[in-house]
C-alpha cells in the first residue's frame, strides 16, 4: 500500500492514476500472452520455428512495452504534446521511407528492416502521435481563435494519410480518418463540415475501389464469397461455430492449425474455438470498459486539450479493436488490423503501450491550480 501523504513520484502517480483503466489494460496484456499460447505455436511450427517462438518474442516485446507504458503515464500534458510531436515527425519520415526502402509483403511496403534489430512498422507509431497533435490543434483553435489551430488540424490529416495510401495501407488510413472525424465532431464544428467530410470519405473509398485492385478484391470477396479466396474468413467463422459458448478447452482447437494468421489478425477466432464465446464476450467488455471509462473522464475534463486527447486516444483504441473483431466475424472486409494487446506484433504492442500511456497520463487527477497552469503553458 502507498500512503496518500507519500511525496515520491511513485506515490503521486499511484494516487492520481485512473486505476480502473490501468487494471483493465494490465488484464488485457496478461490475457494476450495466454491467448497467444493458443494461436502462436501452430503457426510457428508451420514456419519451421521453435514451438513458442512467437510467445517468447511477445513476452520480450511486452517487457519493453510495459516500461514505455509506465514511463509515459508519468508525463504531464505538455510533455505528452512534445513527445507526440517528436514521434510524429520520426514516424512520418519512416512511413515515407518505406515507399523507397520498405520490404514488400502481400503487395504493400509497410516495413523497414533495421538489421539485427528486426523490422519495424512506422505506421503503428504515427497513430497515437497523430491523435495527440490533432487534439492539441483542435483545442487551440477552440481556445484561441486567432491562432490557426483548426487549419493545422485539417492539414494534419492529408499529411498523415497520403503516405499511408501510397504504401498502400488502407486499414490504418481508415482508422486514422475515423478518429480524426470523431475529434472533429467532439470539437464542436458545424454539421455542414461533418457531412461534407463524410461525402469526401465516400468518394475516396469509391476511387480506391476503382483504382486499387487490392481494395477491390477485398470488398468483392466480402460482398460475394464466390468472387475470390475467402479461406481465412470462412475458417474464422468455423472457429466460432466449433467453439460454442465454452470452447473446446486450451490446446484442443484444430482450426488454428490451418489458419495462416492465427497469431495476429485472427487470434480472436482462435480464442473463440478454444475458450468459447463467453471469453470473447469478456474481452469485448474489457475493451468497452476502457473506452467508456476514458470517455467518462474526458467529459469531466476542463482543459480542452485533455478532453479531446483522451477522447481521441479512446476512439483509436476502441475502433481498432472493433475493426479486428468485426473482420473475424465477417462483418466487414479484411483490414490487416491487430487486436490491441492480444495479437502478436512488436510494433503494434509498443505503439499501443505508447498510446495507452498517453491516455493514462492525460486522465490522471491533477490539482485545479496545476490544470490552470497547464492551460497557461501551451507548447
Amino acid at each position: 500500500m502507498v500512503s496518500r501523504a507519500e511525496p515520491s513520484l511513485s506515490g503521486r502517480w499511484w494516487w492520481s492514476i485512473d486505476r480502473i483503466i490501468l487494471t483493465t489494460l494490465v488484464a488485457l496484456m496478461v490475457s494476450g500472452v495466454v491467448l497467444l499460447m493458443a494461436g502462436g505455436p501452430p503457426v510457428a511450427e508451420r514456419l519451421g520455428l521453435s514451438t513458442f517462438h512467437f510467445v517468447n518474442r511477445q513476452v520480450v516485446y511486452l517487457l519493453v512495452a510495459l516500461a514505455i507504458f509506465l514511463s509515459t503515464s508519468l508525463l504531464a500534458p505538455r510533455h505528452v504534446r512534445r513527445i507526440a510531436l517528436i514521434i510524429f515527425l520520426f514516424s512520418l519520415a519512416g512511413v515515407v521511407g518505406t515507399l523507397f526502402f520498405g520490404v514488400e509483403v502481400k503487395g504493400a511496403k509497410r516495413w523497414l528492416t533495421l538489421g539485427p534489430l528486426g523490422s519495424i512498422q512506422p505506421s503503428e507509431f504515427i497513430k497515437p502521435a497523430f491523435v495527440v497533435l490533432a487534439a492539441w490543434a483542435f483545442a487551440e483553435g477552440h481556445r484561441r481563435p486567432e491562432l490557426p489551430g483548426t487549419i493545422i488540424a485539417f492539414l494534419l490529416l492529408p499529411i498523415t494519410i497520403v503516405p499511408l495510401v501510397l504504401q498502400p495501407d488502407f486499414g490504418q488510413t481508415i482508422l486514422i480518418t475515423l478518429v480524426w472525424a470523431g475529434l472533429f465532431f467532439v470539437a464542436g464544428l458545424h454539421w455542414f463540415w461533418v457531412l461534407g467530410l463524410g461525402g469526401i470519405g465516400a468518394v475516396g473509398l469509391f476511387i480506391a475501389y476503382e483504382l486499387v485492385p487490392h481494395v477491390r478484391a477485398r470488398i468483392e470477396r466480402f460482398m460475394d464469397k464466390g468472387s475470390g479466396d475467402t479461406f481465412q474468413v470462412d475458417t474464422a467463422l468455423e472457429s466460432f461455430a466449433q467453439g460454442g459458448w465454452f470452447g473446446k478447452g486450451p490446446g484442443e482447437g484444430t482450426v488454428k492449425r490451418i489458419l495462416p494468421d492465427a497469431h495476429t489478425d485472427f487470434i480472436f477466432a482462435v480464442t473463440a474455438e478454444e475458450f468459447g464465446i463467453v471469453v470473447c464476450m469478456v474481452l469485448v467488455l474489457l475493451f468497452a470498459l476502457i473506452v467508456l471509462r476514458a470517455l467518462f473522464v474526458a467529459q469531466r475534463a476542463e482543459d480542452p486539450f485533455v478532453r479531446l486527447g483522451v477522447t481521441g486516444l479512446a476512439l483509436l483504441f476502441g475502433i481498432q479493436a472493433a475493426i479486428n473483431m468485426m473482420v473475424n466475424l465477417h462483418m466487414m472486409p479484411a483490414k490487416g488490423m491487430t487486436l490491441p494487446f492480444i495479437s502478436y506484433g512488436g510494433s503494434s504492442l509498443i505503439s499501443l503501450a505508447l498510446g495507452t500511456g498517453f491516455l493514462l497520463a492525460l486522465t490522471r487527477k491533477r490539482p485545479r491550480a496545476e490544470s490552470f497552469g497547464e492551460t497557461g503553458r501551451r507548447s
